[in-house]
C-alpha cells in the first residue's frame, strides 16, 4: 500500500470518516488488497459497528495475522461488541501475549473475562428457570405484598406528587396501557400502583452481585413509573417506556419501570424474554453506558420491591471524600504526568495548580472523577495542553490511547478508571468551539486557547 493512500486513510480515520475508508478499500479489486488494506478495512467496519463484516474481512488474513497483536486485538474487539466473550477473551489474551503491557488490550481482556463469567451465570440461571417453568404443573395464586406493609413505602413530597404520582389506575386504563406496551403487567406491579400510582420510594437502592456504572455492589433508582399517560414519567408518558426503548435504544424485551439518577443512562426493566408477553417477568438493570449491559436483579417485581434498601446502607461518602482529598493532595503523579509537568515554563508550580483544581473537584463532587462540568473540562484542557506541548505530532487516536496514562489510570494520583465517552465528548466540543484544530492530522490548541488556559492556571 503506497504512502499517499496510507496518509489518506489515516486522515479519514482521524476524522471518523470510516465509511470513506470502506468505500475506498472496497474499490480496490479484491485480489489486489494486501494484508494492511484488509486489516484497516476490518478496523473501519469495527468503527462503523459492523462487527460481522469486520470479522469476515479479518478472517481473510487470519493465517498471516497469527503473530500480529493488532490483528488479534481487532478480532477481539469485534467479538466483544458482538457479546461473544469467550472468543473475545481468546483473541485479547493472544494479543496481550504477543505485545504485553498494552493498556487497551489489558482493559478489554479484563472486561471480556468479567462479562464471560456473567454471561455464563446468566445462561445457567435462565436454563434453570426454563426447566422449572416447563416442569411446573400448577401454580398457587398468592395476594401480592400480603406479608409486607406498604404504608411507609413511598416518599411523601410535593415534588414526587407533581412529577410522578397519578390517580389510581382503573381496570380499563390498565388494559389500555398493556395493549399499548404489548405486555401483561405483573399482578404485584398493578397492586403497588393501586396503592399509589407511581412515585419515589423511600428505599432507592438494590444490591447486585456484579458492578455496574453506578456502583460496585448496587444500583439506584429515582422513581417507579406509574400506570398511565398523564405524567411524563409514567409507563406511556412522553418519557416513559416506549420513549426509552425507541429514542434511547434500550432493548425491546419488556417494559421500563424505573428511571435512575443517571438521567437516562441506565434504567430498570421488566424482562419478558423467558416468560413471554403474558408471563411473570424478571427484573433487570440495563446500562446504556456499558453498551446496554443487562444485570439480573430479581425473579419478579415483588421480589425487587422487597429487596430495595436505603441508600444509607451504601453511604461511604465521607470516607471516600477523605481518601480522595488525601490522594489529590499527596499522591505521586504518574511518570508521564511528571514528565509533562517538568517541561512547563509558562506556569509556575504547575503540579500544585493541578492538585488545587483536583482538590476543588473532590470538594464539589465528594470523589475524584472528571465528567462534563466546568472544572473537569479545565482538567481535560490541562492534560491535552501538557501532552501536545511535548508531543506535537499527536492525532486523535493516539491521544485517546495515551489519555488514561496521565491521570485516569495514574496510580497514586489517579481515578482508577474513566468513561471514554466523557473524553471524546470534550474533544468534540472543543473542536466545535474552534479551540482545538487539526493541522495535517495533528490536533492542537489554538494560540488563543492556550493563552486563555494559561491565564486560568495562573489564577488557580
Amino acid at each position: 500500500m503506497d504512502q499517499k493512500l496510507i496518509d489518506q486513510l489515516n486522515q479519514w480515520h482521524e476524522e471518523d470518516e470510516h465509511q470513506q475508508i470502506v468505500n475506498t478499500l472496497l474499490a480496490v479489486p479484491e485480489d489486489e488488497r494486501d494484508y494492511e488494506m484488509i486489516s484497516r478495512l476490518g478496523r473501519a467496519y469495527n468503527n462503523l459497528d459492523l462487527y460481522d463484516e469486520a470479522l469476515s474481512q479479518l478472517d481473510k488474513i487470519a493465517e498471516a495475522g497469527k503473530q500480529d497483536s493488532i490483528w488479534h486485538f481487532r478480532v477481539g474487539y469485534a467479538y466483544y461488541y458482538l457479546r461473544r466473550y469467550k472468543e473475545a477473551v481468546q483473541a485479547f489474551a493472544t494479543s496481550d501475549k504477543l505485545e504485553p503491557g498494552d493498556e487497551n488490550t489489558e482493559y478489554f481482556l479484563q472486561m471480556s473475562r468479567r462479562k464471560l463469567k456473567k454471561q455464563q451465570r446468566q445462561k445457567q440461571r435462565l436454563a434453570a428457570k426454563q426447566t422449572a417453568l416447563e416442569s411446573s404443573r400448577s401454580s398457587i395464586d398468592t395476594v401480592p405484598f400480603s406479608d409486607m406493609s406498604l404504608t411507609n413505602f413511598w416518599e411523601k413530597s410535593e415534588y414526587a406528587r407533581q412529577e410522578y404520582v397519578s390517580e389510581p389506575p382503573t381496570d380499563e386504563l390498565i388494559a389500555s396501557i398493556e395493549e399499548e406496551l404489548g405486555y401483561k403487567l405483573p399482578a404485584s406491579y398493578i397492586t403497588l400502583m393501586k396503592h399509589q400510582n407511581g412515585g419515589i420510594p423511600r428505599n432507592t437502592c438494590f444490591p447486585t452481585e456484579e458492578p455496574t456504572s453506578w456502583a460496585e455492589d448496587h444500583i439506584a433508582i429515582t422513581s417507579i413509573l406509574g400506570i398511565g399517560r398523564e405524567k411524563s414519567y409514567s409507563l406511556c408518558g412522553d418519557s416513559g417506556s416506549r420513549f426509552m426503548i425507541e429514542d434511547w435504544g434500550y432493548p425491546d424485551i419488556g417494559v421500563v419501570i424505573c428511571d435512575c439518577p443517571s438521567a437516562g443512562h441506565d434504567v430498570v426493566m421488566l424482562d419478558y424474554r423467558t416468560c413471554g408477553r403474558d408471563g411473570e417477568p424478571e427484573v433487570i438493570h440495563v446500562d446504556q453506558e456499558d453498551d446496554y449491559e443487562i444485570t439480573f436483579l430479581a425473579e419478579n417485581f415483588e421480589e425487587f420491591i422487597k429487596g430495595l434498601v436505603s441508600e444509607e446502607e451504601y453511604d461511604t461518602s465521607e470516607e471516600d471524600k477523605a481518601t480522595d482529598l488525601h490522594k489529590v493532595a499527596h499522591g505521586k503523579f504518574s511518570s508521564l504526568l511528571e514528565e509533562l509537568c517538568a517541561k512547563v515554563t509558562e506556569v509556575e508550580q504547575i503540579e500544585q495548580k493541578i492538585r488545587r483544581i483536583c482538590t476543588e473537584i473532590v470538594e464539589e463532587k465528594g470523589h475524584f472523577s472528571f465528567h462534563a462540568d466546568e472544572k473537569s473540562y479545565l482538567m481535560y484542557d490541562v492534560q491535552f495542553w501538557l501532552y501536545t506541548k511535548s508531543y506535537p505530532d499527536t492525532d486523535r487516536e493516539h491521544y485517546l490511547d495515551i489519555y488514561p496514562k496521565m491521570i485516569a489510570f495514574g496510580g497514586e494520583f489517579g481515578q482508577g478508571g474513566y468513561a471514554p465517552s466523557w473524553i471524546t465528548g470534550w474533544l468534540d466540543q472543543r473542536k466545535k468551539e474552534g479551540r482545538i484544530v487539526k493541522d495535517h492530522g495533528r490536533l492542537q490548541f489554538t494560540d488563543q486557547a492556550i493563552a486563555e488556559l494559561i491565564q486560568q492556571l495562573q489564577k488557580a
